[in-house]
């Protein structure tokens, strides 16, 4: 396997880190990503159960992989899974472009007593009901092009989210794709989640037929065999790089391409600014009801659980 990387050279972390590449003479792209510290940031704001833990981590995965396909530094994607029925009303992670790297924070509402009722090991089916799952990409307007936002909605279908998002991208965009995730909870307590997301090339721009009108994708039933090898444990291994689990799998083809590196992190966009300003739009006898006996409007984050004591009187201005 020959590997032309481009000016970057492959991001040094096993941790925190999603790796971009394309397997031209198969007309596949992908992306590997695995979350560390920063997944531990964002799981440690709420005392999250176990499988909703398991959840959020895999949802996470899913937002740096799609999210690091962004094309400009000011972009973002959202993921979100809800219904109204299930025992989790509520999955949304978000990931927003940086020169630094991605921007990941993510949370999750869900009924307690139902989720003791089903169990250890509950089904998407059991956790969601008939849920739906969305998936939004808002591109900034850079260098003279406009915004665009795009986003996708299909119903909560299959085992798992990486599932679920095989089927989007099949129902939505006739794209056929792979997703593999792994979450681990280490000896020591701290959480490891890694996954991979691996897609067919749409072809057709220049006069080739149509992807969904083709039967058979030979090329790609073979990169999606591959992919299929690997396990659930190589994400989260931290002695192997990305670059190696990109190598274990497709080492054989001609040439794969590294197409980018990115670091991955948690920062939460919470600001009083914007939660005084939204406020401030509250008639004033709403506010007065909002406010506590020392005349305080208490603003609780749900992504990192950070309070924001507001004083009625710095509304007034």
């Amino acid at each position: 396997m020959t590997t032309p990387i481009s000016d970057q050279p492959v991001h040094p972390a096993s941790v925190d880190c999603a790796l971009g590449f394309t397997i031209a003479s198969r007309n596949a792209r992908g992306r590997l990503a695995r979350l560390g510290p920063a997944l531990e940031e964002i799981l440690s704001a709420h005392a999250y159960p176990p499988v909703i833990e398991k959840l959020l981590a895999e949802a996470l995965v899913l937002t740096a992989l799609l999210g690091s396909t962004l094309k400009n530094d000011a972009g973002q994607l959202t993921l979100q899974a809800q219904t109204e029925v299930g025992a989790v009303r509520l999955l949304v992670a978000d990931y927003v472009a940086s020169p630094e790297g991605g921007v990941l924070r993510g949370y999750a509402q869900f009924d307690e007593d139902s989720l003791v009722e089903l169990g250890e090991n509950p089904s998407l089916f059991g956790l969601f009901g008939k849920g739906y799952l969305a998936i939004t990409f808002d591109q900034a307007a850079v260098a003279g092009a406009e915004a665009q936002r795009y986003q996708g909605i299909v119903p909560l279908e299959g085992e798992s989210l990486g599932a679920a998002v095989e089927h989007y991208f099949y129902q939505s965009e006739q794209i056929p794709s792979f997703v593999r995730i792994g979450v681990h909870r280490q000896v020591d307590s701290t959480i490891i989640a890694g996954g991979i997301l691996v897609q067919h090339l749409p072809i057709g721009e220049v006069g080739r037929e149509r992807l969904h009108v083709r039967h058979d994708h030979p090329e790609w039933e073979h990169i999606a065999a591959l992919s299929a090898t690997l396990q659930a444990d190589e994400l989260t291994d931290q002695t192997l790089g990305l670059d190696d689990i990109l190598w274990r799998l497709f080492h054989e083809e001609d040439e794969v391409r590294l197409t980018s590196n990115s670091a991955l992190f948690h920062r939460c966009r919470c600001n009083e600014d914007h939660f005084r300003d939204i406020l401030s739009r509250f008639p004033l006898e709403e506010r007065q009801e909002m406010a506590d006996e020392a005349g305080n409007i208490n603003v609780d984050c749900a992504f990192c659980s950070s309070i924001y004591p507001i004083t009625l009187a710095s509304l007034m201005n």
